[in-house]
């Protein structure tokens, strides 16, 4: 029996190596139900510091698939809220269906001759 070869993926199904890295993803999933969120909020609720946030969303900026926006409060610091781009999200909804796709792809059989 000849071994199974798995289909080409259909457009817009390549895994995004961007957003695939498992925090990046996290944020993606966070911005991806939300018009905006706090920095402070999406640090505290992925439960990563600071430092690593910034990182993620230093790398996510520059792809274009977020964007960073401080805004002045009536009182104290001005605090900076993320938000998904028209990209970012569609780059996300991509990675998840080519997850989806791969998930439901049937496993290659083993040869029982061999």
């Amino acid at each position: 029996m000849a071994p199974m070869t798995s289909p080409e993926p259909r457009q817009g199904e390549a895994l995004d190596e961007i957003i695939h890295n498992p925090t990046r993803l996290r944020i993606c999933a966070a911005l991806s139900s939300a018009t905006a969120l706090e920095f402070a909020v999406l640090e505290e609720g992925l439960g990563i510091s600071t430092s690593l946030l910034s990182k993620q969303l230093k790398t996510l900026v520059d792809a274009g698939y977020v964007t960073l926006e401080r805004r002045r409060q009536p009182v104290g610091r001005p605090r900076t809220w993320v938000a998904i781009t028209p990209s970012g999200r569609h780059a996300f909804q991509d990675h998840v269906a080519a997850l989806h796709a791969l998930i439901d792809q049937p496993l290659a059989e083993s040869d029982p001759g061999t």
